[in-house]
């Protein structure tokens, strides 16, 4: 049996980050994951938004700096549409900042922190590897894996998704509320230029978000019941391009196909206790959310950072599986994480909703936020900060 302080099973950008972030700390700490990541050929089309506080956090486990500049692009305006008239706009200039974000391929940065994980003194990596077993003693957490290898430690942490193995093994319930939709991804780029722009409209088939690339390229998310999701996949590539970019009011023009069109199931997932004695779970393992706040990462990182601080500030003498202790991590990300949930959830709920009225009154929510200077710059800097 190897013995370690920490197993975190799952090396996805949770995952990983959370290993990278202790990797000044003298834990020592195993990684589990079934396959390293690869980048694909051209452009990935799983992107993330990634906030300034989160890009702050990957540049303190010394990731953000080794990241390629020509992959990503930074969001300095961003553009809300609703349904009826309705419109947002921010603007980083108007908010104080540099940027609102930054967009860049997930790909991007699962290899770099892989390679990362690699050259890190205090970190074992157990790929390719997968979990069998686990069992939860009164001093130790013990995982058997699918090649006969056992690892112990006095801390757990699930990070392998949303259909986690490790939290299903440990009894922890997910109450999952499906949407009935999927989440459309694809790049493509673009006959106008974005001018760092971010554009999302709420419409009557789900919510089209537009997010930068480099140079005249873009990727998005579409957010639409199951149906118009399979038949958009469906569609030959020319009319797929045609389709986005009527629903986008053709803001940058005539679209051209980078990257075939893939789609997700989208569901909202609560899961009510994310620790128990020797246990802790972050990201997806953690929470599911809508992608219309486009923050599912960023409370990803936020786990890990949190829980890293953590980890990294006990003594030598103090057991870090021990339950009070994981309470505290758990206290910590829950107003956070429930709050973005509700959010999303009641915005999503909204805009699908058809009731007489409602409709110019969402709208003229809209317009009002948008005429509020104050207002508006107070939600763009707790987004900026808090996320």
């Amino acid at each position: 049996m190897q013995q370690f302080d920490l197993i975190i099973v799952g090396g996805g950008l949770a995952g990983a980050s959370l290993a990278l972030a202790l990797r000044d700390t003298r834990l020592r700490i195993a990684l589990v994951e079934n396959q390293p990541p690869r980048r694909p050929e051209g452009w990935d089309a799983r992107i993330y938004a990634i906030s300034p506080a989160n890009v702050a956090f990957l540049d303190s486990i010394g990731a953000w700096r080794h990241l390629d500049p020509e992959r990503m692009a930074p969001i300095r305006a961003m553009q809300i549409c609703g349904d009826g008239g309705g419109k947002l706009e921010f603007s980083a200039f108007e908010t104080g900042v540099a940027e609102l974000g930054c967009i860049l391929e997930s790909a991007l940065m699962a290899c770099e922190f892989w390679e990362s994980a690699k050259r890190q003194s205090n970190l074992t990596l157990f790929c390719p590897a997968r979990p069998e077993q686990l069992e939860f003693r009164h001093d130790a957490a013990v995982l058997r894996l699918n090649d006969g290898a056992t690892l112990s430690a006095r801390l757990l942490v699930g990070a392998d998704g949303r259909d986690s193995w490790v939290r299903a093994a440990a009894g922890l319930s997910a109450v999952n509320t499906p949407y009935g939709e999927k989440g459309l991804v694809a790049n493509f780029s673009t006959e106008k230029t974005h001018r760092n722009t971010a554009f999302q409209w709420f419409r009557d088939d789900g919510v089209l978000a537009y997010l930068p690339l480099p140079g005249n390229r873009i990727s998005i998310v579409w957010s639409t019941p199951d149906q118009h999701a399979d038949e958009l996949c469906a569609l030959p590539p020319e009319l797929l391009c045609e389709r986005v970019a009527d629903a986008g009011e053709r803001v940058l023009g005539k679209l051209e196909l980078l990257t075939s069109p893939a789609a997700f199931s989208l569901r909202l997932m609560r899961v009510p206790q994310t620790v128990a004695p020797r246990l802790a779970l972050v990201g997806d393992a953690a929470h599911g959310i809508h992608p219309l706040s486009g923050h599912g990462i960023n409370l990803g990182f936020q786990d890990a950072r949190e829980l890293a601080c953590l980890l990294a500030v006990t003594r030598p003498w103090e057991d870090i599986g021990e339950v009070r202790l994981l309470q505290k991590y758990q206290r910590a990300r829950r107003e956070e994480t429930v709050l973005m949930q509700t959010m999303t959830d009641n915005l999503r709920r909204l805009f699908r909703e058809s009731q007489p009225g409602l409709r110019p009154l969402r709208n003229f929510g809209l317009n009002l936020t948008n005429g509020l200077p104050f207002v508006k710059n107070a939600l763009a800097r707790y987004a900026l900060g808090a996320l």
